[in-house]
């Protein structure tokens, strides 16, 4: 069945391969009309680009696969909550709904920006969470 869990489980093998590349392991996937039109991951020390988010990376993905910028009409699974730059992204694209899995405490935009999104953007958080928070601090206790 295609439901959030599903599409959470992609993002998920998207935060698998930046693990992989050495990035911090974050992924998203951007579904519309229950397809997925584009993947990534954290991209900011392969590209040396500190945008290179996995967000920013499924935005411009997606925004070239429909041939416009916004993505009212899509959902953008992402592992972790999104930063205030992501969210300003995502508010800018008009995004129809944004999934994520673990909380960020530390740089989530809810904590700097909570009304950052675009007004329509529904919001679900803490799908897979514990999967998605396990992901993260395995690999940065693997840092330390």
């Amino acid at each position: 069945m295609l439901d959030d869990v599903y599409f959470m489980k992609q993002a998920l093998l998207e935060a698998d391969k930046a693990k992989a590349k050495g990035e911090v392991p974050v992924g998203a996937v951007v579904v519309c009309k229950e397809r997925i039109i584009a993947r990534s991951f954290n991209l900011t020390e392969t590209l040396t680009d500190v945008t290179a988010h996995a967000e920013m990376q499924a935005i411009t993905a997606a925004a070239n696969v429909l041939g416009g910028k916004y993505l009212n009409e899509c959902t953008l699974y992402v592992t972790v909550e999104p930063c205030v730059m992501c969210a300003g992204a995502i508010a800018w694209s008009q995004l129809g709904k944004l999934v994520f899995g673990a909380a960020d405490e530390k740089r989530g935009y809810q904590a700097y920006a909570p009304e950052a999104l675009h007004p329509k953007t529904v919001v679900v958080s803490g799908v897979m969470a514990e999967e998605c928070g396990q992901i993260m601090k395995d690999f940065f206790r693997s840092k330390r």
